[in-house]
């Protein structure tokens, strides 16, 4: 029997959900309302230049009205399965992110699949980033201090663009934050999965997000570690990561086995495993105590990264 956290029993009545082209499509009319309640912050849209001639990518940027000096920087990545969202979809967590920990945090309007196929999202990601350094000095920003964060589908994308970056050597990142992220395409070919209790991401969407993202079938030959960085077989000297996921997350099993990768090559990695969760159930269901200590893990996770000498926040 499946056992549901039990703040999120009404997960149980959550039905089948199937991504595909026309769901999709009509998901994606849906934008998400502006900055509600962000007087503290400075919010400001921005489109910046693409990499190599590409189109430009619009980002939107929060930084704490009263940030003095350089502050660390979060360039956070939206999740959708490739396929879905915008920079907006996660504001309320950004706003929070900025004010709680008195960071900017740059989130990436990166384009979607099936329109457009890798590498063109990690492309737009990695465009942000060197933008985010580039105007490091206009925005106030430690550029040692640069973490890259997403849930999802953007988790993935932070975990590739972490990979591309350190290879490269040209942009250091100094923490990855990585939700529930989609790392693994393989994971649509298993036929060892227990899929019970699985909700919101299930195994076809999972197809259709990986399909509409490489353009070819998943689970094949030749796929690039940066479009599914659980390939990767040499993780030494990445930078500290935390990883959450639920029991019930489709990508339970991808985002444990990348966990003890990264810890086996001696990076550093919290691990943060919900019982009874489900895939974006923080985001569904943002007010239960689970998903708000769910937040606070990667506040806290933030926090020791950015300011290592600091005491942890204070929750009273």
């Amino acid at each position: 029997m499946v056992h549901f956290h039990p703040d999120l029993a009404a997960g149980r009545f959550i039905p089948p959900i199937r991504f595909g082209p026309v769901s999709t499509a009509l998901l994606n009319r849906v934008r998400p309302r502006g900055t509600r309640g962000a007087e503290d912050l400075v919010v400001e849209d921005r489109t910046i230049p693409g990499v190599d001639g590409q189109p430009a990518v619009p980002v939107r940027v929060y930084r704490p009205r009263s940030a003095v000096g350089r502050v660390p920087a979060l360039l956070w990545i939206h999740g959708g399965g490739m396929v879905s969202g915008t920079a907006l979809i996660d504001e309320r967590s950004n706003i929070d992110f900025a004010r709680t920990l008195g960071i900017v945090v740059v989130s990436v309007d990166y384009r979607l699949a099936p329109a457009a196929h890798a590498p063109a999202q990690l492309d737009d990601c990695s465009a942000a980033l060197r933008w985010l350094v580039a105007q490091a000095d206009a925005l106030g920003v430690d550029v040692e201090r640069i973490a890259v964060g997403g849930a999802s589908a953007g988790g993935g994308l932070a975990a590739g663009l972490v990979l591309m970056e350190h290879d490269r050597a040209e942009v250091a990142v100094a923490f990855q934050l990585l939700v529930y992220p989609m790392i693994d395409d393989r994971t649509v070919v298993r036929t060892d999965h227990t899929l019970e209790g699985v909700r919101v991401w299930t195994r076809a969407s999972n197809r259709y997000g990986w399909t509409s993202y490489l353009g070819r079938p998943p689970g094949g030959a030749g796929v690039s570690e940066y479009a599914a960085p659980a390939r990767r077989i040499d993780h030494t000297g990445l930078p500290p990561a935390w990883i959450g996921v639920g029991t019930l997350d489709l990508f339970h099993d991808e985002d444990l086995r990348y966990a003890a990768a990264l810890r086996a090559a001696g990076v550093p990695c919290a691990l943060e495993v919900v019982e009874g969760a489900f895939h974006g159930f923080d985001a569904i269901m943002p007010r239960k105590p689970v998903s708000r200590a769910f937040w606070r893990a990667q506040a806290d996770a933030l926090h020791g990264a950015f300011f290592p000498d600091r005491p942890p926040i204070d929750r009273s």
